[in-house]
């Protein structure tokens, strides 16, 4: 059987998105955010290292790039915790100025928002119990295999799941709020597998004996920061605000505060 791994980059046409609209600056000339001076961040608190709760605060690598670009721009940080599936609707709808999620540029996501440069890669695994007759990545596409698979619902696990599996009529996909959910539902023995990021996915497996992640990788992607099509000043703002953060090497740190190399 073919193999179906995927690599997904940041789309560059975001330059032709880049220029400054008066319309996105208040009288003064300063940004303008929902709430003045305030810098509000949507995200699902259900992605560890990437975003969770911990002492009754939001951590995590989004958390902390967030909160540098805040710094840069003299803002206040703000973060609101919501399902991953409505991250986009709230910065579309003007309810957060930026979503920022362990959040992949897809087209279908660029039709309804701008997306700044990529500022971390995420690889999308599958996770198993022991015993499992998937061993492999492979196996998920095997003719006459059909196992149901977990995901969270509105990632690009679900995504790429549906599109390469329920799609091709291969598996059927169940999908769930969080991910946290889906790996339950695999303990439980109710589904097969489940279709995830990496970096959760090692979380959750070592809280979960008997789960293991398959060694081949199932996708590869690169994360960026959503916000509004029509609010180009921002968009410049924290694009311009995250370039430097990655130039100086926090952005780096602090993903390698979170992520061994190893």
């Amino acid at each position: 059987m073919k193999k179906v791994y995927r690599t997904f980059a940041v789309i560059l046409a975001l330059a032709m998105l880049l220029t400054v609209g008066a319309a996105c600056k208040d009288k003064s000339g300063n940004l303008t955010t929902i709430t003045p001076g305030v810098l509000v961040m949507a995200t699902n608190a259900e992605f560890p290292p990437y975003e969770f709760w911990e002492g009754g605060q939001i951590r995590g690598i989004d958390a902390e790039i967030a909160q540098a670009i805040a710094d840069k721009l003299g803002l206040e940080l703000r973060i609101d915790d919501m399902e991953f599936g409505s991250i986009l609707a709230a910065v579309t709808s003007g309810r957060a100025d930026m979503g920022m999620a362990a959040m992949t540029v897809t087209e279908d996501r660029l039709q309804n928002a701008n997306f700044t440069i990529s500022y971390a890669t995420g690889v999308q695994v599958v996770i198993v119990g022991s015993g499992s007759p998937i061993t492999s990545v492979d196996d998920l596409f095997e003719p006459g295999a059909f196992f149901t698979i977990g995901v969270q619902e509105s990632t690009t696990g679900d995504f790429f799941a549906t599109e390469d599996l329920e799609d091709n009529d291969l598996a059927t996909i169940q999908r769930f709020r969080r991910g946290a959910d889906a790996v339950q539902a695999l303990v439980a023995g109710r589904i097969d597998a489940v279709i995830i990021d990496n970096e959760p996915a090692k979380a959750y497996v070592a809280s979960n004996p008997g789960l293991y992640i398959l060694d081949t990788e199932y996708a590869v992607e690169n994360y960026a920061i959503a916000i509004a099509l029509e609010n180009t000043a921002l968009l410049e703002a924290v694009d311009g605000a995250l370039r430097e953060l990655i130039a100086d090497g926090t952005a780096g740190r602090i993903i390698a505060s979170y992520i061994s190399a190893s």
